[in-house]
């Protein structure tokens, strides 16, 4: 385990993760990204569009083409924000909310899984180094400007 670097780890089992839900998703036709998406939607009162891409840690333009994808496919409906008239909201389908609770059952079976066999203790700990690891990066405690100048 020495040989391995921490955002080797990182990236491999994100990788892993990444391709067993798009396996579990194409059984239904549909993508990871896309039940990500169907995830992040207020499945009540819908969500602002301009609130998506940050809520989901993504690029307007990726977050852009899967919205117009899940249109296109029934899952989602826009309709003009009531509170902002320059705004839209996202909202789900009938079908759209039926495909959220298949994304919603498979996240949850995922982390019960991930529950029976690794014990609270280590789950907090792990926990403990992604809050970490998320701080440093997000407050530019790895790499600072006065390095990238310097090289």
């Amino acid at each position: 385990m020495k040989d391995k670097t921490i955002d080797y780890v990182l990236r491999t089992t994100w990788l892993a993760v990444n391709k067993m839900y798009n396996e579990q998703a194409a059984k239904f036709e549909t993508t990871m990204a896309t039940g990500f998406t169907l995830l992040s939607i207020d499945p009540e009162d819908g969500t602002p569009s301009t609130a998506l891409g940050p809520k989901m840690g993504m690029e307007a333009t990726s977050l852009s083409r899967i919205l117009k994808t899940m249109e296109e496919r029934g899952l989602i409906e826009r309709k003009p924000n009531p509170a902002d008239g320059r705004g839209v909201l996202i909202h789900l389908t009938d079908f759209g909310r039926e495909k959220r609770e298949y994304s919603r059952n498979k996240v949850l079976t995922f982390n019960n899984k991930i529950r029976e066999n690794i014990s609270e203790e280590k789950l907090k700990h792990f926990y403990e180094v992604t809050e970490v690891i998320n701080d440093m990066i997000s407050n530019k405690k790895i790499y600072t400007q006065k390095e990238d100048i310097l090289k």
